[in-house]
């Protein structure tokens, strides 16, 4: 193992640092780099071929999760040992595994610059819940699908609670950025694309009814808002979840994982 720096005071610098990586997105943004808590998404980061810059362990962790690190000491710049007060200051979680790695955020790549010509893309517009945007991700890499759409202000994918509850997949799903979902949903209509804006409505076409083709973007709106009015109307179709309960509506992940199923069903990619 590469030679580490132990460090055992809350107030180090570095440490300090690490702790305002995971609370702060601005600050991720201006440095470049975002903090990952856990043996397996520490791993997974190291894996997917991200440029680690520093490794933060515990003692028990070191003997505990040493297959972990394993992979992981490899490709980090700097390995730092941590007091156990230093992971639970670093720590997101009640019962941390002591395991830390800061990494250098991907580039980020807009449509226009890396969307293939076919595939299904889900487009998630104002998304605030990190936990939702985590889970739906989660399900987006289980499903398949071909890559997600960040537009507007939705929330950072590389926070605390999203890394966690996303469970890796955002280090293994093409993710695009886009300020407008409305202009993105016209250009990709243009270039062949069926587009739909998964509406809570009566009005709109249930989602059994379509069958799907091999290019589609799918676009799901805000927990509370929904989609905007501009993203809906620049949409081939409005479509919705047959519900026979008395629920208004799901919540965004529990919506765009049925839709993303039954695109990915009536393409013939799940049997």
């Amino acid at each position: 193992m590469m030679p580490c720096q132990v460090i055992t005071s809350r107030k180090n610098e570095i440490v300090k640092a690490a702790a305002k990586l995971r609370d702060s997105s601005s600050f991720r943004r201006e440095q470049n780099t975002f903090l990952a808590e856990g043996a397996r998404l520490c791993a997974d980061a190291a894996d997917s071929g991200l440029l680690i810059r520093g490794v933060f362990y515990t003692e028990k962790a070191g003997e505990k999760y040493a297959s972990y690190l394993e992979r992981i000491f490899p490709k980090a710049e700097q390995v730092y040992q941590i007091a156990e007060s230093v992971g639970e200051l670093l720590s997101d979680t009640r019962q941390p595994q002591g395991v830390f790695c800061t990494a250098e955020l991907p580039k980020r790549t807009s449509t226009e610059a890396g969307i293939g010509q076919n595939g299904c893309y889900l487009a998630l517009e104002e998304i605030q819940d990190p936990s939702n945007l985590g889970a739906v991700l989660r399900t987006a890499e289980a499903l398949g699908v071909s890559g997600v759409v960040l537009a507007g202000s939705c929330c950072d994918p590389y926070g605390a609670k999203a890394l966690r509850a996303g469970m890796g997949a955002v280090f293994r799903l093409p993710l695009y950025f886009e300020e407008e979902l409305a202009s993105c949903a016209c250009r990709l209509r243009e270039q062949g694309f069926f587009t739909a804006a998964a509406v809570p409505a009566e009005d709109a076409v249930p989602i059994t009814q379509i069958s799907f083709p091999s290019a589609v973007l799918l676009a799901v709106g805000n927990e509370g808002a929904g989609l905007s009015e501009a993203t809906i109307a620049a949409c081939d179709a409005r479509i919705t979840i047959p519900m026979l309960g008395r629920a208004e509506s799901l919540n965004a992940a529990s919506s765009a994982a049925i839709l993303m199923w039954e695109i990915m069903r009536t393409r013939g990619r799940l049997k």
